[in-house]
């Protein structure tokens, strides 16, 4: 998103220029194509949730480092810098709360800290957040937003996929439901991990979905992609994703989902 003079903006999706005003009173969503802009966790939790019902679980999780990673910065300093830009810890919030009176199991990635990277720390919160569902019989939502795993975990950052698959697995095991919410974007380990593992899966228009990047796949096998590729409508023509939901719709269609996917 390009921002200009702090009064307008850019749609990434139709490359209009928009008045940024209109786009944050149409709940950050393109008035021109519908694209959905990306939501900070928290503003998004406020949106979904019944007023004053959620609580944040594992909040205190911080990640290791393991590998004394350093590029431009060393590790730490950009967990330090990620924290600073976001106002969160980790690149997913999760926690507890009720959809239209429904009590629910929630995670909401933050795509601003670090590209929503999975490391050690978002693989563990999931899977207590599971585990928590597991504890008291109810379902779980996740909104996910990344680019992947965290290469400055390396193989560990890749043994998330494993770790969350195999709770997902757990929880399927009981009849619980897990729905999985596809933003923009969602791509790399977390696409080929819980992403793709609801048991409905759900996506916000125009949001890019995928593993690797369209650059990358053209390179690799040296042909021109489809329009549309990899975009949410196209995944829901083929079959990919089970629906397409505008934000002004989501909590009404979650809490359906939820009654009728949670066994009485």
């Amino acid at each position: 998103m390009e921002v200009f003079d702090q009064q307008w903006l850019q749609c990434q999706a139709c490359r209009e220029i928009l008045y940024r005003k209109e786009v944050e009173r149409n709940l950050h969503v393109c008035p021109k194509c519908h694209y959905h802009f990306r939501l900070p966790p928290r503003e998004r939790l406020a949106m979904l949730l019944d007023e004053g019902s959620f609580i944040e679980l594992n909040a205190d999780l911080r990640p290791g480092d393991p590998l004394q990673f350093k590029d431009r910065l060393r590790y730490e300093e950009r967990i330090a810098e990620s924290r600073l830009k976001t106002g969160t810890a980790e690149a997913i919030i999760t926690g507890k709360g009720k959809i239209m009176g429904q009590s629910v199991m929630i995670g909401v990635m933050d795509f601003e800290f670090m590209g929503g990277s999975m490391g050690s720390v978002v693989g563990e919160k999931i899977v207590r957040l599971i585990e928590a569902a597991l504890a008291e019989a109810v379902g779980v939502i996740i909104f996910c937003a990344s680019g992947g795993a965290r290469m400055q975990e390396g193989i560990i950052s890749l043994m998330q996929m494993a770790k969350t698959s195999a709770a997902i697995a757990r929880l399927k095991e009981k009849g619980l439901p897990y729905i999985s919410v596809l933003t923009d974007p969602t791509t790399g380990g977390v696409s080929a991990s819980f992403a793709m593992l609801g048991d409905i899966i759900l996506a916000e228009p125009k949001a890019i979905i995928g593993f690797a990047g369209q650059r990358v796949i053209e390179q690799t096998i040296k042909q021109k992609l489809p329009e549309g590729f990899q975009r949410a409508e196209y995944l829901f023509a083929r079959g990919m994703i089970d629906l397409i939901v505008e934000r002004r719709q989501m909590r009404e269609v979650l809490a359906k989902l939820l009654s009728l996917l949670l066994k009485k």
